[in-house]
């Protein structure tokens, strides 16, 4: 099986669409004022997709069979059924599989030990380590998001247990918010983790 770990803000949600979700739900509230904001349907919850971007994941899903596994913040808003479809709803041709497992949940002794530079990052990347740990059966993954989740970058802080260094190896950075997985260049290096050899 092939696991692509997802993130939206900064992936395929990016900072031009930021903030969207403001007008969605004051146009949704003006006509259903008896919905509480905590009771909000999932469309305005989040921010659009952006339409390039979308296409850049949906060929990779076609060209490589990847399933996706939400790593994204997202998932705490949502559940899985939700995040599947508002993907659909936004074009991409593949709901999510599953999400990843919450830092707090997952590692209570580190969720009270971990506050420093590169707190999100770590956690996240932990979190998509335990969810692969859980799942023997995939072959190839790659972790996309915005935060660094590189043993390069994680290492400059940590050094792990039996030399071995904390961050994914199987990682792509999409450091432009405005660009996300379109960027240049981006989908060659996820396509290196995903395809066959």
């Amino acid at each position: 099986m092939k696991i692509l770990f997802l993130d939206n803000d900064g992936v395929i949600c990016l900072s031009n669409n930021w903030g969207g979700r403001a007008t969605k739900w004051a146009n949704f509230h003006k006509d259903n004022r008896d919905v509480e904001f905590e009771n909000r349907p999932v469309h305005t919850r989040f921010d659009n997709f952006d339409e390039k971007a979308i296409k850049v994941l949906n060929e990779i899903l076609e060209e490589t069979g990847a399933e996706i596994v939400v790593s994204s913040d997202w998932r705490l808003h949502a559940t899985l059924e939700e995040l599947g479809d508002y993907y659909e709803s936004q074009g991409i041709i593949k709901r999510p599989i599953a999400v990843t497992g919450i830092f707090k949940d997952l590692f209570p002794k580190e969720w009270n030990a971990f506050r420093f530079r590169a707190e999100l990052e770590l956690e996240r990347s932990m979190e998509i380590g335990h969810w692969l740990e859980n799942h023997p059966e995939v072959t190839h993954w790659v972790a996309i998001d915005d935060l660094d989740m590189s043993v390069e970058f994680l290492s400059k802080y940590f050094s792990g247990k039996e030399d071995k260094n904390p961050g994914l190896t199987n990682f792509v950075l999409t450091p432009r918010s405005r660009e996300g997985i379109k960027q240049s260049g981006i989908k060659e290096k996820i396509l290196k983790f995903l395809k066959d050899d």
